[in-house]
């Protein structure tokens, strides 16, 4: 079944950095768009940024807009968020999953986090 593991996420102050890592399997990682998602406490999972199959197009909420990096390697079935310039609005557990997911694309553990002083 698909499957997503998510790491790399912590505590840090802001302005500070963090590089968040997923590893996905059950499905053919190459052929998908992919993308990270987030959940602030108390707030509605969202889309921060996204990446084709073969990293051509990538695009980023507004919000990190300048920030985060998105990349990804086929090789490995991973995709990483490089989060510069950490703001406490940043402070969300994070996701993977398929950009164009469907209900049977279950959501991993994500990755918590924490940008505070």
């Amino acid at each position: 079944q698909v499957q997503f593991v998510e790491s790399g996420g912590g505590l840090v102050q802001p302005g500070g950095s963090l590089t968040l890592s997923c590893t996905a399997s059950g499905f053919t990682f190459n052929f998908q768009t992919m993308g990270w998602y987030r959940q602030p406490p108390g707030k509605e999972r969202e889309l921060v940024a996204s990446i084709s199959s073969a990293a051509f197009t990538k695009n980023y909420a507004d919000a990190v807009k300048g920030r985060f990096t998105i990349s990804r390697d086929n090789a490995k079935k991973s995709v990483y968020l490089q989060m510069n310039s950490l703001a406490p609005e940043d402070t969300a557990v994070y996701y993977c999953n398929k950009l164009n997911r469907t209900p049977l694309d279950s959501w991993g553990q994500g990755t918590q986090v924490i940008v505070s002083s």
